[in-house]
């Protein structure tokens, strides 16, 4: 955890990745109260997979887009 004031890391921008990654977290000061904690975003989660679902439900006997059609057609 490192404090750091709001001037110096608007001096510091291009660092600020490499701070976060270092420190894990940053205190950002203003005349030495902290204002503000910044945190890296964590890793996104991987969108899963649904191919085991879709493997399991039953086909349809007679393709969709005729069934939706015939519905359309009965309004």
């Amino acid at each position: 955890m490192k404090s750091i004031s709001i001037w110096e890391m608007g001096a510091q921008l291009s660092r600020l990745e490499h701070l976060l990654k270092l420190e894990g977290e940053l205190f950002i000061t203003l005349y030495n109260k902290p204002i503000a904690r910044l945190l890296p975003i964590p890793d996104a989660k991987p969108k899963p997979s649904h191919a085991e679902l879709r493997a399991t439900l039953p086909k349809l006997s007679i393709p969709s887009e005729i069934l939706i059609r015939e519905d359309r057609d009965a309004r």
